[in-house]
């Protein structure tokens, strides 16, 4: 889940890496490094922290001068953030950056200290350095290649060989790295919006592909050195997207992007009215063929799934599991030919994700992935692929992904239950035209985000908290719980309305918070039930429900009202203010909102 970069060109070489950097930061912020050729020796700075703790050090001890170099942000997984664990490692020959897991390194790590190599740190990384210095030859690419035989795991590398101060070497397999092509420059980088400002134009790098770079040249070849040509493509996002454009945070940006978001996501996929995914390869006698429907997905985008399955379920009539990806695998599904397995990833990388998709291939499922970025491992090894256009998502905490992810999922479920002859095509034409509608209502509830922030001020101090909510309610109290808990660091659990009485009812005392969703008309009664039982045992209660819904004055201490529309399409706009909530409790914590501990952007790693 790291981020790597690397420049060479007429630029000042640290000052493009740490910019690069700080649009990366989000993949890791355990430390941050790079290495640049100063007078043909390969220097290194490097510091536990954020970027900015090494943008100090540099401002004390002094910055590297140069026009190649490599750079990293670490998110930690073998050893713990330090000094001597962040990024780069290597010696005075060769110096590399990693993302990824090499899973036999402690195999390699003993051959080399027979070998008489000593280590510093306690990294999975450093070992790869070790051993390339051991096979060097003179050769980068032989040298690579010999080392990529040996090592087993993932991985994408930047590598600077001191014998070839004018280039850089890279190469990937399962963790991303694209090349970016600028006129007199050229760059490496885990993500697009590294190299936004300097150029649009990028390759993607495929599976143990090399590429060199020099500040007018990019060659890419096999592990064997045959040469590869490949597509040049181009980034759609400008550089505004990927800045705050005023915005105290990247969050508070992103939960405002989201009207602009589900437009330009539905409107190329409705034709007359009507549900249209053709461009994505998907027709209405094929949806009709399948029989059964898989969603695999990892944290919020699971959530998306969630609500898929209940609106799949309820309108095509088709049974749906959910799968959280990193257990699909291990359980040993029972998937066949007329089986569609849907995997849903913003960033298209989701190391736990891609390994499910190669499973449901291999068991004979029809794929289909939900990914933002074009290209990505996942869009390019499924059968076939909605993108959803959300921009850059640069927050840890996914909000417009989530909500183009949903926008994605009703599309899909309209057209299956049309397919299906579930519904007829006047019902189809009326969801489509209120799902068209949607937008303008999420900007009439962004409009009501002062509630949201006097509702957070009355969470600030709790200790834990309570989502509660029946059918879509459910699916929906589980985002709001993960929103809160991974931005403001409040215990927060989500449970179904019904199951209170069956042990978690045990957890309610005095002033605990209980938020709670009643959007749904069919279950807003039992719901109501569920929220007077908590409210008699002392919780303080935060109702989201519809304009107009009659609600008791004693049945909760705080309401958000929302824009009524079809009960199937209420996540749509309930999901808003649950950001909210969770954004101005995190900030009112004093919480860094868009790095918060521990976590990344794009798990890229099992």
């Amino acid at each position: 889940m790291c981020g790597i970069v690397g420049y060479v060109g007429g630029r000042d070489c640290t000052d493009v890496l740490i910019d690069a950097l700080s649009k990366l930061e989000y993949r890791g912020y355990d430390s941050a490094g790079i290495a640049v050729f100063q007078k043909n020796k390969i220097v290194v700075e490097k510091s536990k922290g954020r970027l900015a703790d090494l943008i100090d050090k540099m401002d004390r001890d002094g910055k590297p001068v140069g026009n190649c170099g490599i750079g990293h942000t670490r998110w930690a997984t073998h050893g713990e953030p330090s000094d001597i664990n962040s990024h780069p490692h290597g010696n005075k020959r060769i110096t590399i950056v990693h993302n990824g897991i090499i899973e036999n390194y402690k195999k390699i790590k003993d051959f080399l200290v027979g070998e008489g190599y000593g280590f510093e740190s306690q990294t999975d990384t450093e070992t790869v350095a070790k051993l390339l210095d051991y096979y060097y030859d003179g050769d980068p690419i032989s040298t690579i290649a010999k080392v990529v035989n040996e090592i087993e795991g993932s991985y994408a590398m930047g590598i600077l060989f001191r014998d070839f101060p004018d280039r850089i070497f890279a190469i990937r397999k399962d963790s991303p790295l694209i090349v970016g092509v600028g006129k007199g420059e050229n760059f490496i980088a885990s993500d697009v919006p590294a190299i936004l400002k300097y150029t649009r134009d990028y390759y993607l790098l495929d599976q143990d592909e090399i590429v060199t770079l020099t500040k007018d040249t990019v060659k890419i070849c096999d592990i064997h050195g045959n040469k590869i040509e490949k597509e040049l493509m181009t980034a759609t996002w400008d550089v505004d997207a990927a800045e705050k454009g005023g915005y105290e945070h990247f969050m508070l940006k992103e939960i405002h992007e989201q009207p602009t978001a589900i437009k330009t996501t539905i409107t190329p996929r409705i034709s007359d009215g009507m549900p249209d995914l053709s461009e994505c390869g998907i027709t209405y006698d094929m949806l009709a063929q399948f029989s059964r429907i898989y969603i695999v997905a990892c944290g919020t985008a699971m959530h998306a799934g969630m609500v898929g399955k209940y609106v799949i379920e309820g309108l095509a009539r088709v049974p749906v599991n959910v799968d959280i990806a990193s257990e699909f695998r291990y359980r040993n599904p029972i998937i066949d030919k007329d089986d569609l397995v849907i995997l849903i990833s913003q960033s298209g990388e989701t190391a736990d994700t891609l390994a499910a998709l190669k499973l449901a291939k291999q068991c004979g499922a029809k794929t289909l992935s939900v990914v933002n970025v074009k290209g990505s491992s996942i869009a390019r090894e499924s059968d076939m692929v909605i993108y959803t256009h959300a921009g850059p998502e640069i927050s840890v905490a996914s909000t417009k992904a989530y909500s183009v992810q949903l926008a994605v999922m009703y599309l899909f479920a309209f057209s299956m239950a049309y397919a299906k002859k579930q519904i007829s095509e006047e019902v189809c034409r009326n969801l489509v035209k209120q799902l068209t509608e949607i937008p303008e209502k999420i900007e009439k509830v962004l409009e009501e985000k002062e509630n949201c922030q006097f509702i957070a001020s009355k969470l600030v101090n709790a200790a834990s908290l309570l989502y509660i909510g029946r059918g879509l309610d459910y699916a929906l109290s589980m985002e709001g719980s993960l929103k809160l808990k991974e931005i403001s660091y409040i215990h927060s659990e989500a449970y179904a309305g019904g199951e209170l009485k069956h042990g978690t009812i045990s957890l309610i005392t005095d002033d605990m918070p209980v938020i709670a969703i009643a959007t749904q008309s069919y279950l807003y009664d039992k719901t109501v039930s569920n929220i007077k039982e908590v409210k008699a045992r002392g919780a303080k209660v935060t109702l989201l429900c519809r304009e107009g819904a009659a609600v008791d004055e004693d049945a909760a201490d705080y309401k958000i009202f929302l824009p009524n529309t079809d009960d199937i399409l209420m996540p749509m706009v309930t999901a808003v203010p649950l950001q909210l909530i969770a954004y101005y409790t995190s900030v009112l914590r004093g919480c860094d909102v868009d790095k918060p501990r521990n976590l990344a952007k794009s798990v890229t790693v099992e």
